[in-house]
């Protein structure tokens, strides 16, 4: 399996398949990659020479903000937004849908899963 960037990259599938296993590389920004390094983009990942993953590597870490540091950034930004007290930031710190999405149903990825609410307790009635 070849390694890029600290991503263990799948041998069987396509390079611009692979790379798109690391955080930040879409479909498009793999096959800007490949052509800028002149790789055949149907090749497969495990017949990817060291040179080509080692350029591919250098052009990633140099050009792009991919990875640890893309997931960095992303976390300032929301914190920023938490700490200025905007709109999407008090969704981000209740754990709620910063994008419009409507939450009196479908928002269970976000909310989590349903509570149940307060236990009523049995009457002695239904006990005997």
């Amino acid at each position: 399996m070849p390694r890029i960037l600290g991503v263990d990259i799948p041998n069987n599938k396509r390079a611009w398949v692979a790379l798109t296993y690391i955080h930040g590389v879409g479909q498009r920004t793999a096959f800007d990659i490949l052509d800028k390094l002149k790789i055949d983009k149907t090749s497969r990942a495990k017949n990817l020479s060291e040179d080509q993953i080692a350029r591919i590597a250098d052009t990633l870490e140099n050009e792009y903000v991919v990875e640890g540091s893309l997931r960095r950034l992303v976390a300032q930004h929301i914190t920023r937004l938490k700490e200025i007290g905007c709109y999407r930031g008090m969704r981000h710190r209740r754990g709620l849908p910063a994008r419009g999405q409507r939450t009196k149903t479908n928002a269970r990825t976000r909310k989590g899963p349903k509570r149940s609410g307060i236990a009523v307790k049995k009457s002695i009635k239904t006990m005997r």
